[in-house]
């Protein structure tokens, strides 16, 4: 009988070899034989009567590798059912004796598989662990500030004789020129709009009074600052923060001048912003806003909490893996194979991601955190709910028990909704492990955190 052997060849890698005798194969391979004889269709030969020597002489050699190779794989497949080694992916093929196969000398044959283990980890003691809560105060500027961008949004271009308003669009041709207006050989040239309060104050009370097809010219430093100026030079083709390209003059042609009248704050307007609502007064609307901008802005503490734990667990969790084996893998694993090189640039992120999996897998096994076909259906029928109320759909929803039923037959629509349950009650359990501070932030501020830090 075959044997099977594991030998441990590196970190967390051990090889398998499988051994196929004779006679575990040569009985299938002959009975293949005769199989394909009886259905082989060969010009001069019935069907079924072609003899099995030709059957041999033509096709002997690929069905015998193919029953040598099926055995092996059995022998491989069989014991991982049975010893169940905690592993990466599947083995990878190492040294093969393909080459000495030999149907007209059939032998004992030797096949080699390389296994990468799954390593063993302790995780961080969370009840030790202080977080600091990062929160934003919604005030009452805030507020008016999306009260006067939705009344702006909602409004009415107009487009005044003269620029008197900092709220002005200009539609502007910027032409690159010297420091007296003569445009220079090869100019950059580009149509732009821009608000007069993004120019400084300074070229702000220069340009008021202006009208369409004036012309001033002006120096990029001098005109726009800090991030303004950034957008400016971008919107150019220039390279932000290059001193020399921002010390470039431009000609500005005022192209058009446009004003946008805001709407009005009635109740019509107040209803297309929240319908059904019955919001009849800008003090209701204004407290609904509000408690919009303090939702969004708690979602977003949330979620950086959620950051620090992510990596908490990922920097405080000593973790070794097969790393020669899963770059290999990552060459021969993907739809489409990759060179070492490209598989070496890829494993920092593919190995942080395992290094996650692993450690989120064991905090739901180890909590015995679930999701429940109940919980599937429940969630699912609140965002189809949430959907077409959003669209008001009316109040006949008779339809929808019959709808989530059809939801739950498609794999993929189910396995996404899990994966956003489970995770979501993974880090409502991590959130109560850990001790937190709060600390009162600016927009801004929770804003730049959560783009330094995303993964």
């Amino acid at each position: 009988m075959s044997t099977v052997v594991r030998e441990n060849i590196g970190l967390l890698t051990d090889k398998i070899t499988i051994k196929v005798t004779k006679e575990e194969y040569f009985s299938s391979f002959e009975k293949k034989l005769k199989e394909y004889s009886k259905t082989a269709n060969i010009p001069g030969f019935r069907k079924g009567m072609v003899p099995v020597g030709m059957i041999k002489k033509m096709y002997g050699p690929s069905i015998f590798n193919e029953e040598v190779l099926k055995t092996a794989e059995k022998k491989l497949y069989t014991y991982l059912n049975e010893e169940k080694p905690d592993i990466f992916a599947q083995p990878l093929p190492l040294e093969s004796e393909f080459s000495k196969m030999n149907l007209n000398e059939p032998a004992d044959y030797d096949f080699s598989f390389e296994m990468g283990l799954k390593p063993a980890f302790e995780l961080p003691n969370f009840s030790k662990e202080t977080l600091t809560r990062h929160s934003v105060e919604v005030n009452d500027e805030m507020v008016s500030e999306e009260v006067n961008r939705m009344q702006i949004k909602g409004g009415k271009m107009t487009e005044p004789e003269v620029i008197d308003n900092e709220e002005n669009v200009l539609n502007v041709l910027f032409t690159e020129c010297d420091k007296e207006g003569n445009v220079v050989e090869n100019p950059i040239s580009k149509e732009n709009s821009v608000l007069l309060k993004y120019f400084t104050p300074k070229m702000q009370k220069e340009l008021k009074g202006k009208k369409m097809a004036d012309c001033v010219v002006f120096q990029l430093s001098k005109t726009f600052e800090d991030d303004k100026l950034d957008m400016m030079l971008h919107d150019l083709g220039l390279e932000k923060g290059n001193k020399e390209h921002a010390s470039k003059y431009f000609k500005l042609d005022i192209v058009k001048i446009g004003l946008v009248e805001k709407r009005e704050l009635n109740e019509e307007f107040f209803n297309e912003v929240y319908p059904g609502k019955g919001i009849t007064s800008e003090v209701e609307l204004r407290k609904a806003l509000k408690e919009e901008i303090e939702k969004y802005w708690t979602s977003q503490t949330r979620n950086q909490l959620h950051d620090q734990l992510y990596h908490l667990l990922l920097d405080k969790t000593p973790m070794e893996f097969p790393s020669d084996f899963l770059k290999r893998w990552l060459q021969t694993g993907g739809e489409k194979p990759k060179t070492a090189e490209e598989a070496e640039k890829e494993y920092p992120t593919f190995s942080n991601q395992l290094k996650w999996t692993l450690i989120s897998d064991k905090i739901i096994i180890d909590n015995k955190l679930e999701v429940t076909d109940e919980d599937l259906k429940s969630h699912m029928k609140e965002e189809v709910m949430r959907y077409f109320g959003q669209m008001n759909m009316g109040e006949d929803m008779s339809w929808l028990d019959s709808y989530i039923d059809r939801m739950m037959k498609d794999e993929k629509q189910v396995d996404a909704t899990y994966r956003r349950m489970i995770t979501e009650r993974l880090f409502d359990f991590l959130e109560n492990q850990v001790k937190t501070k709060d600390k009162k932030v600016t927009p801004e501020e929770l804003a730049a955190m959560q783009h330094n830090h995303s993964h």
